[in-house]
């Protein structure tokens, strides 16, 4: 047996929310909708990961998802451009990746990341 994907399911009364965030800010595809469940997707192929964390590093809490991007810069300014400010830097951390911490529409804590 092997794990083929891995599906984050976050819990919303208006799903349509997520659309400037995941869609607009981030231009992931909606690639499914059935009214109760949309669900956001990109052609990258995407590693199967899963983290288990006591703490976010550096002193921060630990984000609900985690999100590289391959540019952090254009990451940050849509989500500004969307109304969804840094809550935590952009700051280039000690184990090798630049990140900032930001809230969706359903007040999930989002760690948006790229490696240096």
């Amino acid at each position: 047996m092997r794990v083929k994907r891995i599906v984050a399911n976050i819990a919303a009364s208006d799903i349509k929310q997520a659309e400037r965030f995941y869609k607009h800010a981030l231009g992931l595809d909606i690639v499914m909708n059935h009214g109760w469940i949309s669900t956001y997707a990109s052609s990258e192929q995407a590693v199967v990961q899963l983290s288990i964390a006591s703490q976010g590093g550096s002193g921060t809490s630990v984000p609900d998802l985690s999100i590289e991007v391959d540019d952090l810069d254009a990451a940050l300014s849509a989500m500004e451009r969307e109304g969804f400010p840094a809550e935590y830097g952009p700051v280039e951390e000690p184990w090798g990746v630049r990140r900032f911490y930001v809230r969706d529409p359903f007040g999930k804590l989002i760690n948006i990341l790229s490696h240096l």
